[in-house]
């Protein structure tokens, strides 16, 4: 990706793009873009809960590295988020590289801040080493003459550099998973649905997907390959304690707990596995409605974030200390008290 032989050099950047920096990519994005083009003025949390962020993904394939990835939120957050706003906002990917810069700096040209997915890994302005790909950020602009693109990203207010080979290899890596160049774009800013009735709707759904009451995952589908295997909502933690005695036993055991304890605590969400940001939802959600959200269910989420937050210390004592049954029994001692704990938080959020 580049400038084109004999093209005009251009340079641009949108400056009256405000950028949040906060806990988490994609609600951070979603946040400066809702304030952008829509007007809307939300915490971070609640654009969080609002998408119905929350999950548990416990995820295996061999295109990964290490193999086995536990997330804790949906993988299609922004998306979700604008049907549940009723905001005309979607997203798509692009096969071809040079074709997927293309589309995004018309959209820059035409001064609209433009949502992007990619792997941490490759962007050079990041301190993060480890592939990581469903990273976002959003474009605001570039600079043909020095190869880079001005980025707004979650750790400071001011626009990131980023070299436009980075980007390319962010958005599409030539190794490990990929989201394919996927980019959002705003189409209209009218906002359908109250906020109120945003909440009550993205909480019924985050429950149901987490007691699997027969809504599946959106996102999880773009990085499935052939070999790969899903597993979503309390169920997913459940799989979780049965797993984490046999990690002891695996060859990359230092490599899948180092990653996933940081996966888990660390990697811009907040604290555990999102569950602190979502806890800061559900109490927005009941300063707008109190019947909206059972007076237990914010303290039952910080219950279940500490009890991931020690699981996580368990897998970072793991990756420090080497090999050890007694931390991954500890581990799941404590995951088996958070699946406990989260199918109680679902089911009374279901009946609210």
């Amino acid at each position: 990706m580049g400038r084109a032989i004999g093209r005009r050099a251009i340079k641009t950047l949108i400056e009256d793009y405000r950028s949040y920096p906060g806990e988490h990519c994609g609600s951070v994005a979603m946040r400066g873009l809702l304030h952008h083009y829509c007007g809307l003025e939300i915490p971070e949390p609640a654009v969080f809960g609002l998408g119905a962020g929350i999950e548990c993904c416990y995820l295996e394939s061999t295109a990964m590295e290490p193999a086995v990835s536990v997330f804790g939120r949906t993988l299609s957050l922004e998306a979700d988020l604008g049907q549940i706003l009723q905001v005309d906002y979607r997203e798509q990917p692009e096969a071809d590289d040079e074709q997927a810069w293309q589309v995004v700096r018309e959209e820059v040209l035409a001064g609209r801040p433009t949502m992007l997915s990619g792997d941490i890994l490759y962007l050079d302005y990041r301190e993060y080493k480890v592939h990581f790909p469903g990273h976002r950020f959003v474009l605001l602009g570039f600079d043909d003459e020095i190869e880079k693109a001005f980025i707004a990203d979650r750790i400071r207010p001011e626009p990131e550099l980023c070299s436009y080979g980075a980007l390319t290899r962010s958005r599409n890596p030539p190794e490990g998973l990929s989201t394919h160049n996927l980019w959002g774009r705003f189409h209209g800013t009218e906002v359908g649905r109250s906020l109120r009735d945003a909440a009550a709707l993205a909480i019924e759904r985050a429950a149901r997907h987490m007691l699997d009451r027969g809504e599946g995952a959106a996102g999880e589908a773009s990085f499935a390959g052939g070999d790969t295997t899903v597993a979503t909502g309390v169920a997913a933690i459940e799989r979780f304690v049965e797993e984490l005695p046999r990690w002891a036993t695996r060859p990359d055991v230092r490599a899948l707990a180092a990653f996933n304890a940081s996966c888990i605590e660390k990697f811009g969400n907040g604290g555990g596995n999102f569950r602190r940001l979502y806890a800061g939802f559900l109490e927005w959600a009941r300063a707008l409605d109190s019947e909206l959200v059972p007076p237990s269910a914010p303290d039952l989420t910080r219950a279940a974030a500490d009890g991931w937050t020690a699981a996580s210390t368990c897998l970072h004592r793991v990756a420090s200390e080497g090999p050890s049954a007694a931390l991954f029994d500890e581990a799941a001692r404590y995951m088996k008290r958070v699946a406990s704990t989260e199918r109680q938080l679902f089911e009374g959020l279901a009946g609210s």
